[in-house]
């Protein structure tokens, strides 16, 4: 009987942690503020995706995302109420200068309390 109290325990401890883990998407605290450079010049009116618990390139596909926000005329953007954990930005713009579409990404990882900025780095 002793036993099956200390399994029960144990059980219920599991149960327990992990139902308080969250994996990555929305519903936390941390937030990302980005802007999108190429070769160190804004690119405004970008889209930039997210893709939740990724740090390597998801692929050039943008319905694998899960979310998305356009850049202003700086250039800026933000994701919101993010849980901790790691995430990958995809950029994709217009370079006037270049007349070039520009896409590109980066992998990240935010604490649970994080207000991290970052460049989205985007090339031809």
């Amino acid at each position: 009987m002793k036993s099956f109290k200390i399994f029960s325990f144990a059980l219920l401890a599991l149960l327990f942690s992990l139902s308080g883990c969250k994996e990555e998407g929305i519903g936390g605290n941390a937030e990302v503020a980005f802007t999108v450079e190429h070769h160190e010049d804004m690119i405004p009116y970008a889209t930039v995706y997210i893709k939740y618990g990724a740090k390597e390139f998801p692929g050039a596909t943008t319905s694998v995302y899960d979310d998305s926000v356009l850049t202003d005329a700086t250039s800026h953007g933000h994701f919101h109420e993010l849980v901790k954990g790691d995430y990958y930005l995809y950029g994709v713009g217009y370079d006037s200068a270049v007349s070039e579409i520009v896409k590109g990404g980066i992998g990240i990882s935010l604490d649970a309390k994080d207000a991290l900025e970052t460049t989205v780095p985007v090339i031809e």
